[in-house]
Parts: C-alpha cells; structure tokens; sequence
C-alpha cells in the first residue's frame, strides 16, 4: 500500500499509511500456506522429468523458466471448477489461465496454447510442473517438445519444488475467489481471466521491488536494448 500511494504521487510514511488504513477500517490479509489443495499424482502413469530447478528460484530474464500447475474451486451449484494456470518465474506474469470442470489433458493443452502466443524463439525455455499425471502422458510430452520446452518436474509430494506457482494460486485464491460465490465455470472463467489482468498490470509486488509483473518486463527489455 505505501509504495502505492508513491507512485501515485502521496508522499506519506509507511507508519502514516497504517494509521488511515486503521482509522478507514482497513486491514492487511495475511497469505496462509496452509490451505487445502488440489493433487493430481496418481503414481507413475507415464515418464517423469528430472527436477531441473531444484528450489532454485532465481531466473531475472523474463520468457525463461515457467511454472505450471493445476487448481481446484468449490462452485455455488456444488461442481468444481478447476483451473490451469501458467506463470513467468522472472517477472510472476501470468501468461496463460485456463477453466473446465475436469483436470484433462484438454484442460492442460489449452494452457499451452495460450503459452504460445508468449514464447521467445530466441532463447531455450523451461516449463517445470509437479508429478501430475497429466505432466507425464506423451500428449503433454509432445506439446512442450514443439514448443521447444525442456521439461522440467518437482520431487514426488513436494509442493515447494513450484513454489512460484503455489503462490499466485495462493493469492488467487485469497484476494479474489475466497470472496466471492461463483456460481458456475462460465462466472469462474471471466473472474480469473479478469484478475490475471489485473494481477499482471495493476498488482505491484515487493519482490519486483514495487513494480507490476507487466513493468518488470518491460524494464528488463529496455534494460538489455541499451
């Protein structure tokens, strides 16, 4: 909040922002990792890829090493929505966010193909995902080969080997889908396409040092045409 009023103009303390929030009624949600998740391993159902990442978390370049995962939401008229979703490790953009009612291999191809409309032929790629079976069938295997991706997968039952990934699902989740009664996929699809937008052009992030995931990007490309 404070790096906001900033850029905006209003030059106030951080301590000051506190008080007004205070007096407004306003509080800071607070990000819990203890929320229940979605898991898709079924044990060994096709080929698995090493760990090339190994919680090492420190690409810069955007359009180098993705993250993807799978969801599940709890809709109104009692069905689950779940959503596919993937994300820029360097700038947290999300690049791609897909919706169905069932976590098929369909669900995921969607994701990769709003992929590549991002895709950088310049530069090799890594896209790294858990064990989920649907990451292990030959379809899967075979899209992310065209699209010149190596593959990269997490340790079996270790959710931190994608951490980046379980974190922009965290604040999905907290910030916008746990406020509201979504009554079906059609309501789930324009909400979450409509908060990755806003997620990649309006929501600064410390970690980017107060810029939007958009920002980053077009820092670093700047940075490098010098």
């Amino acid at each position: 909040m404070h790096v906001e009023t900033v850029k905006a103009g209003f030059l106030f303390c951080a301590e000051t922002i506190r008080r007004i929030m205070g007096e407004m009624g306003l509080k800071v949600a607070i990000y819990s990792k203890h929320t229940s998740r979605y898991s898709s391993y079924r044990g060994e159902v096709g080929k698995a890829a090493p760990n090339l990442l190994r919680q090492q978390f420190t690409a810069t370049q955007p359009r180098t090493v993705f993250h993807t995962d799978v969801t599940q939401v709890r809709l109104a008229n009692g069905e689950w929505g779940y959503i596919s979703s993937i994300t820029d490790e360097a700038s947290r953009e999300v690049l791609a966010i897909s919706v169905s009612n069932s976590p098929n291999q369909k669900l995921i191809h969607a994701s990769l193909m709003e992929l590549k409309l991002h895709l950088n032929s310049n530069h090799a790629s890594i896209i790294h995902s858990d064990h989920g079976w649907q990451y292990e069938m030959p379809g899967y295997i075979g899209q992310i080969q065209k699209l010149h991706l190596t593959q990269s997968m997490s340790r079996k039952g270790n959710c931190h080997d994608n951490a980046p990934i379980e974190s922009f699902f965290g604040l999905l989740k907290r910030e916008c889908l746990n406020r509201l009664k979504i009554q079906n996929l059609q309501e789930l699809r324009k909400t979450v396409k409509k908060y990755a937008s806003w997620f990649n052009n309006d929501r600064i992030s410390m970690v980017l040092n107060g810029l939007t995931p958009r920002e980053y990007r077009q820092q670093f490309k700047l940075s490098k045409s010098v």
